[in-house]
């Protein structure tokens, strides 16, 4: 069986988070980049099946600048077989439609039984992406698993929402989601990291997949204003003077929070 892991180079959730005035997209010098942790927890289902599942193969996918390499080779010091990396300029700022094709026509060049990817990631939050992978592809998706199960030829999962928990299967070839219930990832060893240095690392760009950006029939984000986030500001102190009751209402009336 051959699983593809789709991985994502973000900005540090415990850093910085700043968009650039000038470009409209996240500035990632701002903060230290890093594997996506619900990625890693994507990938640790991966490998977890394929410790007791021999002739498994786990390949991890991603679509990140150049500078992603060491970010995105920690997946093959995890365990993963081989890596292939989206790289091109026509990429940058890329809309979350652009994205699902880009990341289609690679699962189609790389091959795959079983597309497993986290249901959002933590700096775009999207959450479709998965769903809209599967579409292109025109295979099953099964999303937000907060439990899984690979057998030979199907997955399953429990699907949880606010008053329900749902069961859900599908047969190979698919692509699922998994969220953050699953178990955390496990770190590389210096033996993984070693290794990762000789494992296969491919990078394809636009022009390898046959796509031209500018053509691509997915709806593409246009940011039209952009401008920093105003200082907070000191809040309304309502001291009880015998009529505290009558200036928290107007204050909550006046901000229409009643």
């Amino acid at each position: 069986m051959k699983i593809v892991v789709l991985v994502k180079e973000v900005p540090d959730t415990y850093g910085d988070r700043k968009l650039s005035l000038e470009t409209g997209l996240a500035d990632r010098a701002a903060s230290e980049s890093v594997l996506d942790e619900i990625g890693e927890r994507a990938l640790e289902v991966a490998l977890s099946y394929a410790d007791n599942t021999p002739g498994t193969e786990v390949v991890v996918l991603s679509m990140a600048p150049e500078s992603a390499v060491t970010t995105i080779r920690k997946g093959l010091a995890m365990g993963a077989a081989s890596a292939v990396q989206v790289v091109d300029e026509e990429l940058l700022g890329a809309d979350i439609g652009l994205t699902a094709e880009v990341i289609a026509a690679a699962l189609r060049r790389t091959g795959f039984d079983l597309v497993i990817a986290g249901n959002q990631s933590t700096d775009g939050s999207g959450g479709v992406l998965p769903a809209m992978v599967a579409e292109l592809l025109d295979v099953p998706a099964a999303t937000y698993l907060s439990s899984i199960e690979i057998a030979e030829g199907s997955v399953t999962g429990v699907r949880a929402s606010d008053g329900a928990t749902a069961q859900v299967s599908a047969e190979l070839p698919a692509v699922v989601s998994i969220t953050e219930a699953l178990p955390d990832a496990r770190f590389p060893n210096f033996k993984g990291i070693m290794a990762a240095k000789k494992k296969p690392f491919e990078t394809v760009s636009l022009a390898d997949l046959g796509i031209d950006p500018h053509t691509v029939e997915s709806s593409r984000s246009i940011v039209l204003a952009l401008s920093e986030k105003p200082p907070r500001q000191a809040g309304v102190k309502i001291v009880d003077e015998g009529d505290a009751g009558e200036k928290l209402a107007e204050f909550l009336i006046q901000n229409r929070l009643a």
